[in-house]
């Protein structure tokens, strides 16, 4: 599978100018792609002013990401603030060529932020099939809680996926992270990545913003594809960059049936 993550600085609260440079970035690709990765809040940068910046599902971010979805041939998602049923939503929305689409809200909320206080929590975790690979999208401060990310198996044959005898035991073969991480804890998000890839037997890519917000907070991006061993493929950090990787699905099993590690994994369900 190709991927193509996209790090990027953010206009404050211009869903416009974002989209604009986004776009721009999308068409100007220098080579073809099949998941396209954007950061957290991508349209107006981490904000709490939800009731300011917030769309109704279904309207002009989610039509430009329907647009840019089937104009590349390629999954584009990232997350955008959503007001739905009175409440607000970090929405990650999932967008496939055709139009198919899921939704994914972000469960863990920052509450030194008071994201807690401004956003409805997810309850569901998602995972897509896309181009024979399986892919779990999670949204940042999500890093954090290894629980919520844990690739254990779920029944997957109601939706007609017959997964290989090295992929039964797991649930996903990548696991995205998309953020508006602050460079002041960089070392969590580099460390904690890592460690998610290595627990899981799984590829973990991860999008991060750079520059500043209008709260004066610095972000240093460290966008990152790391591998089933928790070796890094690619790191960025500071400035802006559209970066293409090559994962194997063939490499993942073959690992995946030397090291075993998921048979000893301690059993779990969550409340």
């Amino acid at each position: 599978m190709n991927i193509t993550l996209l790090q990027t600085e953010l206009y404050w609260h211009d869903p416009v100018a974002n989209r604009a440079m986004l776009e721009e970035r999308i068409f100007n690709l220098s080579e073809p792609t099949d998941l396209i990765i954007l950061p957290e809040m991508f349209t107006t940068g981490f904000t709490m002013d939800a009731q300011a910046v917030a769309e109704s599902m279904k309207l002009a971010t989610f039509r430009w990401l329907k647009q840019m979805a089937a104009q590349t041939g390629a999954v584009v998602t990232g997350s955008y603030v959503v007001q739905e049923k009175g409440n607000y939503f970090n929405r990650l929305i999932w967008m496939q060529p055709d139009g198919q689409f899921d939704v994914y809200d972000k469960r863990h909320l920052f509450r030194m932020a008071g994201e807690d206080k401004v956003y409805t929590a997810g309850t569901r975790r998602i995972v897509k099939e896309w181009k024979g690979w399986r892919i779990c999208p999670l949204v940042c401060y999500d890093l954090r809680f290894p629980v919520w990310s844990r690739n254990v198996p779920t029944d997957r044959a109601a939706s007609g996926f017959s997964p290989s005898a090295s992929s039964k035991n797991f649930d996903y073969d990548l696991l995205i992270y998309i953020a508006n991480w602050p460079s002041v804890r960089r070392n969590a998000w580099n460390t904690l990545l890592q460690a998610r890839a290595i627990e899981n037997l799984s590829y973990v890519a991860a999008v991060n913003r750079v520059g500043q917000d209008a709260n004066g907070h610095p972000y240093t991006g460290d966008s990152a594809v790391i591998d089933f061993k928790g070796d890094l493929l690619f790191r960025h950090s500071d400035t802006e960059i559209v970066h293409h990787q090559t994962l194997s699905l063939d490499e993942l099993r073959a690992f995946r049936e030397k090291f075993p590690a998921n048979l000893d994994a301690d059993s779990f369900t969550i409340q």
